[in-house]
């Protein structure tokens, strides 16, 4: 990806915004995201985890969140990737996740986090083992950062 995602993309089946999540999760996590073989497609329908990723703006906004994450959020795609992220945590927790993410800046990513979340409905919930990373493309730029989780219970 050579270009910024423009605001209102349609990112669900983009194979060059599925190259950016990908590649850039092999190259500074050192690990794939996905097996060989598997596609856009299959990351948005299909994976058994979560996956979201914001932007760059100043206050940054969901630009990618797959149906795990849409089931586990309650949010469905039209509102998700209208969503300041900061608002997937509760306020007392919105320090905590600031901290985390300014981390992933300097680091590039956190593996093993665990933090509270909120839902739509207002169902609180543990993410568990999750890595969070910079979206960089392999032309040096940062589009934004994204991350991953498997494990989730209600608190």
């Amino acid at each position: 990806m050579t270009t910024a995602p423009a605001p209102d993309a349609d990112l669900r089946f983009d194979d060059h915004f599925f190259d950016l999540l990908t590649g850039s999760f092999s190259r500074i996590v050192g690990r794939q995201l996905v097996e060989n073989g598997r596609d856009a497609s299959w990351l948005y329908n299909d994976a058994p985890f979560v996956v979201v990723a914001h932007n760059t703006d100043a206050d940054p906004r969901f630009v990618y969140a797959n149906r795990a994450a849409q089931g586990c959020f309650e949010y469905p795609w039209q509102d998700f990737t209208t969503l300041p992220s900061r608002l997937s945590a509760e306020l007392p927790n919105r320090a905590e996740r600031q901290q985390l993410l300014d981390e992933v800046t300097r680091h590039g990513f956190i593996t093993g986090y665990r933090g509270i979340r909120v839902a739509r409905s207002g169902r609180r919930f543990w993410m568990e083992d999750g890595v969070v990373w910079q979206l960089i493309g392999r032309d040096g730029n940062r589009y934004g950062q994204a991350a991953t989780f498997s494990l989730w219970r209600d608190v």
